[in-house]
């Protein structure tokens, strides 16, 4: 029997609004062979492929796989940390799927036990080049949907990311609920010693 792995990778650790998401996902298997093999050469780190790729992997993987979604809010994250959030999301994963090992891309398990990180996984691993693109593809549609609450922000550009443009928006319309007010931003900071509000 195939060692069954479970990759997990997050989306929006970096973004100044919205959530962060995170995915495991473990490969269904169906007469000793994995369902997900014939897609192997599609699978790659989330942002070196196309939205459209994304898309369509995204329901590939989801009817191939057993998997769990996790998203931690900016609420979330502006109240317990980062660290905290990602610790949660590990443990929930972890609790939630079954493997015979966990592998996290990235350099830290954030001390959670069981979990094995490993540098670039996401172009390295399967497992976690799906998890990548469950969590990119799930946190991207967030971001298209809740755009159309808040239009002026057009977060269905940059995703909530720090980009130029989303800057210059922020410091015409403020902060809306969604932006993550523990994230200090040079850009905004009038001087050294007062923070735009």
């Amino acid at each position: 029997m195939a060692m069954e792995i479970c990759g997990i990778d997050e989306a929006g650790r970096g973004p100044v609004a919205g959530p962060m998401v995170y995915a495991g996902c473990v490969f269904k298997m169906e007469n000793g062979k994995w369902k997900m093999e014939n897609y192997f050469n599609e699978l790659n780190d989330s942002k070196k492929l196309t939205a459209k790729k994304r898309e369509e992997l995204f329901e590939i993987i989801k009817e191939n796989s057993i998997y769990h979604i996790v998203f931690k809010s900016n609420d979330e994250i502006d109240e317990k940390g980062l660290s905290q959030c990602i610790k949660e999301s590990l443990i929930e994963i972890k609790e939630e799927l079954n493997a015979d090992k966990y592998l996290f891309d990235g350099n830290s398990n954030f001390g959670i036990k069981g979990i094995e990180t490993i540098i670039k996984g996401d172009t390295k691993i399967k497992e976690i080049s799906a998890a990548s693109i469950l969590a990119k593809v799930s946190r991207d549609n967030f971001m298209i949907q809740i755009s159309k609450k808040y239009p002026e922000y057009k977060f269905e550009k940059h995703k909530g990311y720090i980009t130029k443009e989303h800057i210059e928006l922020i410091k015409k319309h403020g902060y809306c609920d969604i932006h993550r007010k523990s994230y200090k931003l040079k850009a905004l900071q009038k001087t050294l010693f007062e923070e735009y509000k």
